[in-house]
């Protein structure tokens, strides 16, 4: 594996995760997207989507990249949360899955995001109210105009990448000749799953501090109430029970978790990547996807249960998917399985080989 420049901390929960400097051979960029509209109708003249990549671009005769894979992070995170090891030191070195000696690897940070254009660049809360189609509009703006990318190897994503690999699936069918949607459901954000991410945006509204988005002190008691619900959502609690089974211990480990945690995002910024998901919905049309497709879920995950029949419905409807349920134990980690490519990179080179 090449050398890690700069070692990543364990995530605490994937919703907010803690990001890494860079990996030698990383090249940051930016792409300026001229005139872009949102779903909702509103309009900036530019938006700027950051990325990070790894490898060498081939090129055909037209110099259309031929040998891209993008890789999506989830809610709060960057691209350069996939430096970690337990997702680099996996996939990324000498004749591992996505050698970067023989793929070209894209690393976005999301619209909204890092690096990418987000409210806490000036506008607040009157940055456009965007979506999971507008964050997948800039990626494909990106790779497009900027990168000369029409085709991609894979797409790889996340939790809320998972989510934009399948609305990717369906707005640009055969773009990526495979998907690799891990942790997420195809289905509207309903249920448990939306009722904490609005648990989450109340707090920070309600704090008297955030003044509507105008606040010069960070509304600390509502980014309290959001480090809290993000470490819950994302934690394995077979895992947690095993490591810290008294309550001294757990006490203990969850002070330490949360002062990393805590604070580490912008107030506005939270409220728009939580909200972001509210018309995602790609379940009415997932007979437009036909590549194959690599879905994971972990029995441990929060954010997205065991139990629902929507796996196994699902797949009949996507003739090429394939749906795998990572069981819970004391090693898993929660929403966050993945990102430690050792529970599903077996089943990743199952489809590179398709």
């Amino acid at each position: 594996m090449r050398k890690l420049l700069a070692p990543l901390a364990l995530l605490l929960a994937s919703i907010a995760p803690a990001q890494a400097q860079t990996v030698e051979g990383a090249v940051e960029g930016d792409a300026i997207l001229k005139d872009f509209t949102f779903g909702t109708g509103e309009k900036l003249p530019e938006i700027r989507m950051h990325y990070t990549t790894l490898g060498t671009p081939q090129r055909d005769k037209k110099g259309n990249v031929t040998n891209a894979v993008m890789i999506l992070h989830g809610t709060g995170g960057t691209g350069k949360q996939f430096f970690q090891p337990q997702f680099a030191n996996e996939l990324f070195g000498p004749g591992q899955l996505l050698d970067t000696g023989k793929y070209y690897v894209i690393l976005p940070d999301n619209l909204g995001h890092g690096g990418s254009s987000k409210p806490s660049d000036g506008l607040r809360m009157r940055f456009p109210k965007y979506d999971y189609d507008d964050m997948v509009a800039a990626q494909y703006r990106m790779l497009t105009e900027k990168l000369g990318v029409k085709k991609l190897k894979l797409i790889l994503g996340t939790s809320m990448g998972c989510m934009h690999a399948f609305v990717w699936g369906e707005t640009h069918p055969g773009f990526a000749e495979r998907l690799a949607p891990f942790a997420c459901q195809p289905v509207e954000i309903a249920g448990e799953n939306r009722m904490w991410r609005t648990l989450t945006i109340d707090a920070i509204k309600a704090d008297p501090l955030w003044k509507d988005g105008n606040y010069t002190d960070p509304p600390l008691g509502g980014l309290r109430t959001a480090a809290s619900l993000t470490m819950i959502a994302g934690a394995n609690p077979y895992a947690l029970q095993a490591q810290y089974p008294t309550r001294v211990a757990a006490e203990k480990y969850k002070d330490e978790a949360f002062a990393r945690t805590f604070a580490r995002n912008d107030a506005n910024d939270t409220i728009y990547q939580l909200d972001s998901s509210r018309n995602y919905n790609p379940w009415p049309n997932l007979e437009k996807i036909t590549v194959p497709v690599l879905w994971i879920n972990s029995a441990d995950d929060f954010i997205n249960p065991p139990g629902f029949s929507y796996p196994e419905e699902g797949v009949k409807r996507m003739p090429r998917a394939r749906y795998i349920l990572i069981p819970a134990s004391a090693e898993t980690k929660g929403h966050g399985t993945h990102t430690w490519a050792k529970f599903w990179k077996d089943d990743l080179a199952k489809l590179m080989a398709e």
